[in-house]
């Protein structure tokens, strides 16, 4: 029993991790309908940044700020300069302009930073909690991570159910010709959703990095499951996006806990085809209606 929980407490923990990269992709479909394969890339690079003032003994949650804030500058960049060309072109450009700015972003981080792993310190505590006489697999630093997943998942829901801002992303993304009739400036729009996304992109990278060893390619896996869990909760809901986050995460953790780690990706995979088989646009996205 003892083991099932520490495995659960793992998994709700790594999942809010992989909850964030979703919550980046469902952020950027929503506004743009694009899906960007640099994100894990784009969210390296914030946290290459944050790391290098850490180093040179600035505060952690100044770090954090500046991580955030490069991450949002990166992304508005990326949608001016690279993105915003292949728009209005085939959805296939842009996939192959995200994977090439992939690879580019994480050699521009090996040339800058090397190629080496280094740590990156927590500002909590990553000891355990203590419940009685039983100390659990989960931290100071893990109740850190869950609770900044569900601030940036209430603050997802306000945007887009009860703000100007939210709906005029969305009505950019689906129709931007009728929206620049309406007066709604579709540009900055669309540079704004980028800028959101990869600030939530930089976050995450932030809260994995202490997890893992950072490196140009640290963020490769995080980012895949992010995505796995994207499809699981439906790319339109943000609510969909963290739970599909937790199901992976325990999914890793089980798999990994009772059958070794060299099948931790068995039960993710597992669920995404049976929720591609059952509900291929996710399980939490409604169902469109169907036009005769």
């Amino acid at each position: 029993m003892s083991r099932f929980l520490d495995l659960t407490l793992g998994g709700v923990t790594y999942g809010a991790i992989y909850a964030a990269v979703a919550l980046a992709l469902v952020l950027i479909w929503r506004a743009t309908r694009i899906l960007n394969f640099a994100q894990g890339a784009m969210a390296m690079f914030s946290t290459y940044i944050a790391s290098s003032l850490v180093e040179r003994h600035v505060s952690y949650w100044v770090a954090l700020v500046v991580a955030l804030a490069s991450g949002a500058l990166i992304g508005a960049v990326v949608e001016r300069v690279v993105v915003r060309p292949v728009e209005r072109r085939p959805p296939l450009n842009a996939v192959i302009v995200t994977l090439g700015l992939l690879v580019a972003i994480e050699a521009l981080a090996g040339i800058i930073w090397g190629g080496s792993l280094r740590s990156f310190p927590s500002y909590f505590s990553q000891v355990g909690l203590v419940v009685g006489r039983t100390r659990l697999a989960f931290s100071h630093f893990d109740v850190y991570v869950v609770c900044a997943v569900i601030v940036v998942l209430l603050g997802f829901v306000i945007l887009f159910r009860f703000t100007d801002v939210g709906l005029r992303m969305r009505a950019s993304a689906f129709s931007p010709e009728v929206s620049r009739l309406l007066g709604v400036r579709v540009g900055r729009t669309l540079t704004l959703g980028w800028a959101l996304a990869s600030m939530v992109g930089a976050l995450a990278g932030v809260l994995a990095a202490p997890k893992l060893f950072l490196g140009p390619n640290f963020m490769d896996a995080v980012f895949i499951y992010g995505f796995t869990a994207a499809v699981i909760g439906g790319l339109e809901s943000p609510l969909g996006a963290v739970i599909g986050g937790i199901v992976t995460g325990l999914s890793l953790s089980y798999v990994g806990g009772y059958l070794g780690s060299s099948l931790d990706a068995l039960g993710a995979l597992v669920i995404v085809m049976i929720v591609l088989m059952v509900r291929p646009r996710g399980i939490f996205t409604p169902i469109a209606e169907r036009r005769v």
